[in-house]
């Protein structure tokens, strides 16, 4: 492994030191692709090489000198969007002056989607009593609140950006930890218990991770098993919802869903989304896998790149795929 490969990927092994809460999700994210330890999955870096762009070896040591905290004590439920802020901080961590200013997703740089971040867990924060860090909370909606912070971090520096994020993270975290996962919530006029919200925070907060990486053309390794099912699950309960946004009443059908890979399963899924469990074979069958599922409806323009094998009623299968990523966005 060439030195300074090994300088970064070192950097994010001891930016990665696990506390007790998220032991196992951590390790995964730190573990090195070398003969002493099993291979991450696809390698940390896009084809087994150094990312390319400018400031490189700049970026690198910046990540070795990168220390960021070990993911928030919280409840074990709200575990997997602790580990993903976790990731992302590390990520943060190697940033250098230029990849701020890179833009990332919908136009916004890098400390834009940063702050994005921080509204939205902030949104939440507010819902269900947490402290809500920032400018006062006066939009609630997600547009609105995402504005207001990101013109008033655009006068600060990106690291203050990086830590006000990572803040209110953190508040919700503890907050969380004092919680039942049944707690209702109410975050941009939907309605829903705290567990779904926080899954939902760790799907986004995990695919705008992956959107800075893309950027920086660096390919991180997925979250753990234990980590994926559970926003897996979610994306899975959302279909007959994101089929209704798109106009299409899915009643009385059914369709049988296996997601394979770590953090994978079989789901029975009433298509309708008043309809009860289902007691019949599915109607239609989709096999993928688990995290391409995940991004399908966590990320726009994934339609175009996801892959699936379809059986039964193959028209049905492709309307549920074609209607997936109907709540995604910024």
């Amino acid at each position: 492994m060439d030195p300074v490969e090994r300088l970064y990927l070192d950097a994010l092994l001891e930016a990665a030191e696990p506390s007790p809460s998220t032991d196992a999700a951590l390790a995964s994210d730190a573990t090195l692709a070398s003969g002493a330890h099993p291979p991450l999955p696809g390698g940390v870096l896009a084809g087994g090489a150094l990312p390319g762009g400018h400031s490189l070896r700049l970026q690198l040591l910046a990540g070795a000198r990168a220390r960021r905290r070990p993911a928030e004590r919280t409840a074990s439920w709200a575990e997997p969007y602790a580990g993903r802020v976790a990731a992302m901080d590390a990520l943060l961590g190697a940033a250098v002056d230029d990849d701020w200013n890179r833009v990332i997703v919908e136009g916004w740089t890098l400390q834009e989607l940063v702050a994005h971040l921080a509204a939205k867990d902030g949104l939440l924060a507010a819902s269900v009593g947490a402290p809500v860090l920032g400018p006062p909370l006066a939009a609630v909606d997600a547009l609105g609140r995402t504005a207001d912070v990101q013109a008033y971090e655009r006068s600060r520096s990106p690291e203050q950006t990086r830590r006000d994020w990572r803040a209110q993270a953190d508040a919700l975290c503890r907050h969380l930890s004092t919680l039942p996962r049944d707690t209702p919530a109410t975050v941009d006029g939907l309605d829903a218990p705290v567990g779904d919200h926080v899954l939902a925070r760790m799907l986004e907060t995990w695919v705008h991770t992956d959107d800075a990486a893309r950027v920086a053309t660096l390919r991180l390794p997925r979250p753990i098993g234990p980590h994926i099912h559970p926003a897996a699950d979610l994306c899975a309960r959302l279909l007959p919802w994101t089929m209704l946004m798109s106009g299409i009443d899915g009643s009385g059908r059914i369709l049988g869903l296996h997601l394979t890979g770590d953090g994978g399963g079989d789901w029975t899924m009433p298509l309708g989304i008043a309809d009860p469990a289902a007691t019949r074979p599915p109607d239609a069958h989709i096999t993928a896998d688990v995290v391409d599922f995940c991004f399908l409806l966590g990320r726009p323009g994934e339609l175009d790149r996801f892959s699936a094998e379809l059986e039964g009623d193959l028209d049905l299968a492709r309307e549920v795929i074609r209607t997936a990523p109907a709540l995604s966005g910024p």
